[in-house]
């Protein structure tokens, strides 16, 4: 593992994803469709279109759960994300117009707000029984630990892009912290910036601009910054 990932066990990274993943369903649960269509911290999705995207998440959840081999771990729960920063390829551009369209194809868009809570439920189910071994995803193998901590991070950095316009708790700190660790691991060392989790979680992804105090306290570091997209 890299250095900085400051990971749960096992069992707590299931209970962190069922946490953070019923907080994504509190949220939106009772929204009205006008509420659906709210603004998000991803510029090109509404609270509907992020919701769909997290489904795909919890559906490929419930894919690679069913997917266990023998074959070695090729990435862990920070070298999974390096590929995901916004300066490569077309920086997820094909994947939001999918995304908007296949949203959009809903006739009543609160039922994807049920087809979000079975699936996400069922894949949290599908974490606590998988135990230890491998599984593979998007053409790679990770451990299951490591593969529930990438859930963890994408639904808890989701969660706060989805409730920016809407009134929601924090994630759990504990959530919070996994995203630290990932972050840190990418960057090879802790950041040299004094930021709370929250504040590491949206700039450390692109979330939210550097300042110029953030530049000076990272030196160096603040050119390899968004780590992840």
């Amino acid at each position: 593992m890299e250095e900085g990932a400051d990971l749960a066990d096992p069992v707590e990274l299931v209970g962190l994803l069922g946490s953070v993943y019923r907080l994504v369903t509190d949220a939106v649960t009772g929204l009205e469709p006008r509420d659906l269509l709210r603004p998000t911290r991803t510029d090109a999705w509404s609270v509907q279109d992020l919701l769909f995207h997290l489904l795909l998440d919890a559906q490929r959840a419930l894919m690679t759960f069913a997917s266990p081999t023998a074959a070695p771990a090729d990435v862990d729960a920070v070298t999974y994300w390096r590929p995901f920063r916004p300066d490569q390829g077309d920086g997820g551009a094909a994947h939001a117009r999918f995304v908007r369209v296949a949203s959009a194809a809903y006739s009543d868009p609160t039922q994807l707000v049920g087809h979000w809570r079975d699936t996400a439920e069922a894949a949290v189910r599908a974490a606590g029984a998988a135990g230890e071994g491998r599984f593979e995803t998007q053409g790679h193998v990770l451990e299951a630990a490591d593969f529930v901590s990438t859930l963890v991070v994408e639904a808890t950095v989701h969660y706060l892009d989805l409730t920016v316009d809407l009134s929601a708790p924090r994630p759990p700190d504990e959530a919070l912290r996994v995203v630290r660790g990932v972050l840190d691991g990418l960057l090879g060392e802790p950041a040299a910036a004094a930021w709370d989790d929250t504040e590491y979680a949206l700039k450390g992804t692109g979330r939210l601009p550097l300042t110029d105090a953030d530049r000076t306290s990272l030196a160096g570091q603040a050119d390899r910054v968004p780590l992840l997209g």
